[in-house]
């Protein structure tokens, strides 16, 4: 993932990696060891593998950037960053089987937050209905912070694609452990409140799913 900002509109640009199964333990390596190299041109939010809901063996990042402009200046300087081309890149894309990446809006009402502690993180993703937060941004708003307002997890960003699969909307949440984060949802199954908002939003979504990201040693978000 990487996140880009400007004075206009707040935006992030999720990457995706699939290093081959037996070797997901040297690519992260590789990573850790010349991480220093890719840093140098922009900063890194969080660096997570996929434990559950996704494909296994599989990494997601969050890069920081101003506009798509300084992303474009970053791309840039890496191609000629011959360090980084030989040190790290070119020996670690044959280990890499598959990469995805999106572009999406940070929406408005929401800003990065960073969790107070180490925990593990959930990546929800709903395919709403054509016709943009216009039609469904406020019923989704209500059924987030419906969620947030019970305590048991951190909203860390809510994201609406820009670039991939349109009326596509992130939901990046940060928990202590997987059984906290169980344990708050079957709360907020029975909280009428949360089922109220829920079931308002639901009226717009197409399809959901989940993944539950682990953060790697040298994710800078825990």
């Amino acid at each position: 993932m990487l996140v880009l900002r400007s004075a206009l509109t707040r935006a992030l640009a999720s990457r995706t990696l699939a290093p081959q199964p037996s070797k997901m333990n040297e690519f992260l390596e590789n990573f850790e060891k010349n991480a220093h190299l890719r840093t140098a041109h922009s900063e890194l939010v969080g660096y997570w593998s996929v434990e559950f809901g996704g494909r296994m063996n599989t990494v997601f990042h969050i890069w920081k950037y101003d506009n798509f402009a300084h992303r474009t200046e970053v791309r840039k300087a890496l191609a000629k960053d011959k360090e980084w081309q030989e040190q790290f890149l070119i020996p670690n894309l044959a280990l890499i089987d598959k990469q995805e990446s999106e572009i999406t809006y940070l929406v408005p009402w929401c800003k990065l937050e960073k969790p107070p502690k180490e925990g593990v993180y959930e990546l929800a993703t709903f395919q709403m209905k054509p016709g943009g937060p216009a039609l469904w941004g406020d019923a989704f708003k209500r059924a987030v912070h419906a969620h947030v307002n019970l305590g048991y997890t951190k909203l860390v960003g809510v994201f609406h694609t820009e670039y991939g699969a349109l009326n596509r909307v992130h939901v990046l949440w940060w928990n202590e452990s997987a059984d906290s984060r169980a344990a708050g949802r079957h709360k907020s199954h029975e909280d009428p409140r949360v089922v109220a908002a829920v079931r308002e939003s639901v009226n717009y979504l197409v399809s959901q799913q989940n993944m539950l990201l682990i953060p790697t040693s040298f994710s800078p978000l825990k």
